[in-house]
């Protein structure tokens, strides 16, 4: 009965609905401040209204919404996430992106891409599907067998297909990055994601990659001149390079990158689980695996015992250091944050990811409103994007209803009260029997 109530609630149009949030407090995220006892107004998946509830008229036909004592802030984004390819059975598909809506994450920046992913950012955009707003990669470029013509022709057929922007994988050689550069530019195309570590930190962000994930490369960036490793295997260096790592260099690097002018997305909570001691059976008793297919767990703790059995411990906890501090440099530096987890990777678990990463940021220097700007109002920046990333009238409304105020206490994000992506309100009670319903759908 809930299959059948759901599909239904799927295959109506998202923003058929009007609804009006009454008497709620907006923080709108065009600046650090609280806007109190306001009502905003939707209708065809806008925004059409924001004002103070006393002098604004609820439309007779909307569905209202209370908003005593609660919150309303922009949807959220995911900047590094991987979307389902053909293979995964339907039912999985929707799964993940009914996980990323219900934890607020309405916008996802697709970082693996697949042929197939037009057509699911079609289907979403259609009302066909519910789901985050896409934007896709195509098929990563990367290895080092690639040619430099080759990957400009790949850039070139990737931005005729439509897909927004152009993975950048590891392995290129400094030629073959170069022609992809070239080519991207003639196309006008963004390039984003790794740095190959023959081409380097510096050399990518003086060609314009316009974002680095998992803070790429920064760490071979800060080894010591005299370091024992610099001609060492790869596997080794990968194991021992955090235990020659000089922190003088962290300041320049963060000035490097703010004149660049280029995005980090800096996916920590990710990168943490790789380098942390806790062993894969301590991981694999999170609560939100219940939400992912089994042999998606078991394949994720075959690959962090792998990890382990490869791992030298304390280089581990130095990566997890100096990861923080660098991006406490970033941030204070002025240099575009925006938020991601690269989920579902090992242990990431699509929208559940970002209560995991929150914390992290936190604790790296980041203020509440600083890592709600990173997933919202920045997100628009990014993209160059006037339709979202903040509470404003013509906006796109993308909303998450909060019990209490964020920029207080960002835990409020882990339990909304209502979930709006592009005018589809989905209030908490019909959140949870969703999930309710993923979670019975992976323990058959």
């Amino acid at each position: 009965m809930l299959r059948m109530l759901w599909l239904v609630l799927m295959a109506a149009p998202l923003g058929a609905q009007m609804v009006a949030f009454e008497n709620v407090n907006v923080i709108p995220m065009d600046r650090e401040r609280v806007l109190e006892r306001q009502t905003v107004v939707v209708r065809n998946g806008l925004i059409v209204q924001v004002g103070p509830a006393a002098r604004t008229k609820t439309p007779s036909e909307a569905v209202r919404v209370s908003g005593d004592g609660k919150y309303l802030v922009p949807g959220f984004a995911e900047m590094h996430g991987h979307l389902p390819n053909p293979d995964t059975p339907p039912q999985v598909t929707e799964a993940v992106l009914a996980l990323y809506v219900a934890n607020g994450v309405t916008t996802v920046r697709g970082m693996l891409g697949h042929p197939n992913h037009l057509d699911l950012r079609h289907r979403i955009a259609e009302g066909k599907l519910l789901g985050p707003t896409l934007r896709i990669a195509g098929p990563a470029i990367g290895g080092p067998n690639v040619t430099p013509e080759q990957a400009a022709s790949m850039v070139r057929e990737q931005k005729a297909a439509g897909y927004d922007h152009i993975k950048v994988q590891e392995g290129l050689r400094p030629e073959t990055y170069d022609a992809l550069v070239a080519a991207a530019k003639a196309v006008k195309i963004d390039f984003v994601g790794h740095v190959p570590d023959r081409v380097g930190l510096l050399r990518a962000l003086e060609a314009g990659q316009k974002s680095i994930d998992h803070m790429d490369n920064y760490l071979d960036a800060l080894e010591h001149d005299d370091s024992p490793l610099r001609n060492a295997d790869p596997k080794v260096r990968a194991r021992e390079l955090a235990l020659h790592i000089d922190e003088s260099k962290i300041p320049s690097l963060a000035t490097a990158t703010r004149k660049a002018g280029a995005w980090v997305v800096p996916t920590m909570a990710l990168w943490e689980t790789f380098n942390s001691t806790e062993s894969p059976e301590s991981l694999a008793t999170r609560e939100e695996l219940k939400y992912v297919p089994r042999q998606w767990a078991e394949q994720w703790k075959k690959q962090k015992a792998a990890m382990l059995a490869n791992a030298n411990p304390e280089a581990g906890r130095r990566v997890i250091e100096v990861r923080r501090k660098m991006l406490r440099a970033l941030n204070e530096s002025g240099v575009k944050i925006i938020f991601g987890t690269d989920s579902p990777q090992v242990f990431s678990v699509p929208g559940f990811s970002i209560h995991r990463e929150i914390p992290i940021m936190l604790a790296s220097g980041m203020t509440p409103f600083q890592v709600l700007a990173s997933g919202t109002r920045n997100v628009a920046q990014y993209f160059g994007a006037r339709d979202c990333g903040t509470v404003e009238t013509g906006k796109r409304a993308d909303l998450i209803l909060l019990d209490g105020n964020p920029l207080s206490d960002l835990s409020v994000l882990a339990h909304p009260a209502g979930v709006m992506v592009r005018g589809r309100w989905m209030p908490r009670g019909e959140i949870r029997r969703k999930l309710d319903e993923i979670a019975a759908m992976n323990s058959r």
